[in-house]
Parts: structure tokens; C-alpha cells; sequence
């Protein structure tokens, strides 16, 4: 099957991130949150004027999720955390649930506001790890465990399926998503990343309904049909390890992709030197607003 060309992307970030993920778009205050995980900071880009601010978090940080008061949750090695982005003061919700040897990973929100983080495993074993669900009560669920390496996140438009990736096994299940209550039921694989093409990282989804996948290791982000399995169209960006994409700027037409230096040799980072920056491209399609802790989107 043949996709459309690739859109031409740039550089808004030439960080030299070890492990650069995360992405998120703010609608509050209209700015790009992400996260170096093992540089320990978390970064918020303003298109508008090109600065990239970051803030140390005094640990490696999974992701971050804005709250409907004008701050933001970061999940931190050492549990759940409110940080003010003004300050950088941190304040712990939830101490982590989790054995020494796992941290939080990849994070999103769902449509009823609540934080849903996973975790991995840091010397890569697989079935240890867990999906997580924290609700703006104070209440963390576990949602799923036996996971290997928890990773991207979405809801449908409809909000009726809940979409989620465990990086190792290289797919995507879909799951019978409850707005009311937060539980998911009936999981099954919806998308087969193909041999050679990455590892499935980050996600998000688009005004179509369609999900675009950054693939660890495929130097790309790819877009599927979540309806037949199939790839419809690629971003490519000059770095192999693509690792997390948000939709953001105007009409939330510009797509932000985060890389990584981690993993590669002297060599590969010699042919890849933009490695660890931010890349942003305009796909020819706008995403939908991200989801915000302690708030019902709408």
C-alpha cells in the first residue's frame, strides 16, 4: 500500500536529550511539556518565542500531565508529583506502587480527567510491570498487570475505546473504555507494527480518529487506521529513535515528535547528530485537545 510522501519536518528544540518523551500540548497556557527522562527535567517549549525552559525533577521522569489549576503532574521514580511550573516546587500525591527495580513510564489522561501511567522494568524483564490508574480523589487503581513496558496511550472520539501499547509486544489492543467509572474491558490487538518498521513508543490520535505511533528504532512516526489494522501515512524524522508525538500550535495542526541519543553507538550518533531533539511538521491533519487531569473534557 502506498502512503503519502512524508511532510518535511524541523528542529524547535536541538536538545541533546538523553531520552526525550512525553510530549504533551498544553491548552491552558498554549505550550509543549516534555520530558528528558534520564537528564531528570522536564521542558516547556514556547513556539511563539523558541524558548525551552526546563526544570529539574530530581529524578528520572516518566511523563507529565497538565492540572486544570495551572499546574502539572509528573510521575517520578519516586511516586506521583505536583509541580508547580512557575516555581518548580514539587509536592507528592502518591508514593510509587511499585518494587525498586520498575519506574513510571508513559502517561496520559483520560476524558474524565483521571492519570493513567505504566510502568517498565529497568533491567528490561518482562511481565513485571503495571498500568496504573490514578483518579483526581486520590485513588490508584491497578488497571493491568503481567505488562512488559508500558507505553502510549488515547482515547477514541467517542470516548468509548481506550487504545494502549506495551512497547514488547509490538501492537496495539484496544479496549471497551466506561467514561463513568474508568474501567476497560474486552482487550484485544487491534494493530501488528511490521518487522523492521520500530518498536511501538509513544501515541496520540488525530481529529480523524486515526492513531499516530512513534517507533523506537524506525526513525519515524507512523499513522494507522485503528478500523483495519493498516498504516495510512509516516512522518519521517533524522533520528532513529522516535519516541513520543503530540498534536499543538494553531488549530493544533503542528505535530511535535521527541527523540532520543539513549541506545545509540559513537557511530549512529555521528550520522544522526539531531538525535535527543524536538521535531515539528505540519501532517496535513489537525489532533484533538489533550485531556487534563481533574477536568471532563468536553
Amino acid at each position: 500500500m502506498s502512503h503519502p510522501p512524508s511532510p518535511t519536518v524541523r528542529v524547535v528544540v536541538p536538545a541533546q536529550a538523553e531520552l526525550g518523551e512525553g510530549a504533551i500540548w498544553n491548552p491552558l497556557d498554549q505550550r509543549l511539556y516534555w520530558v528528558d527522562i534520564e537528564g531528570r527535567q522536564l521542558h516547556i517549549l514556547d513556539p511563539a518565542t523558541g524558548q525551552d525552559r526546563a526544570l529539574p525533577t530530581g529524578g528520572c521522569v516518566g511523563t507529565v500531565v497538565p492540572t486544570r489549576d495551572g499546574a502539572v503532574l509528573v510521575a517520578l521514580q519516586t511516586g506521583l508529583h505536583r509541580l508547580n511550573p512557575v516555581t518548580g516546587q514539587l509536592s507528592l500525591l502518591q508514593p510509587p506502587p511499585m518494587g525498586p527495580n520498575l519506574r513510571f513510564n508513559d502517561g496520559k489522561c483520560d476524558p474524565a480527567g483521571r492519570l493513567w501511567v505504566g510502568t517498565l522494568h529497568l533491567k528490561g524483564h518482562p511481565h513485571c510491570a503495571a498500568l496504573y490508574r490514578f483518579d483526581p480523589d486520590g485513588r490508584l487503581h491497578t488497571m493491568l498487570t503481567g505488562v512488559s513496558l508500558s507505553n502510549g496511550l488515547a482515547w477514541s472520539l467517542d470516548q468509548g475505546t481506550m487504545y494502549y501499547i506495551d512497547t514488547l509486544t509490538r501492537a496495539v489492543q484496544a479496549f471497551d473504555y466506561e467514561p463513568a467509572t474508568g474501567a476497560i474491558t474486552n482487550g484485544r490487538v487491534i494493530i501488528r507494527i511490521p518487522d523492521g518498521a520500530g518498536d511501538p513508543d509513544g501515541m496520540t490520535i488525530d481529529a480523524q480518529g486515526r492513531l499516530w505511533i512513534a517507533l523506537w528504532g524506525g526513525g519515524q512516526v507512523a499513522c494507522f487506521d485503528p478500523f483495519t489494522g493498516q498504516q495510512v501515512a509516516a512522518v519521517h524524522v533524522p533520528a532513529p529513535h522516535a519516541s513520543s508525538c503530540a498534536f499543538g500550535g494553531p488549530e493544533l495542526r503542528t505535530m511535535f515528535i521527541t527523540t532520543a541519543r539513549q541506545g545509540l553507538s559513537p557511530a549512529e550518533l555521528a550520522q544522526y547528530p539531531l538525535s535527543g531533539s524536538v521535531f515539528a511538521t505540519e501532517p496535513g491533519v489537525a489532533g484533538v485537545p489533550a485531556n487534563i487531569f481533574g477536568q471532563v473534557a468536553r
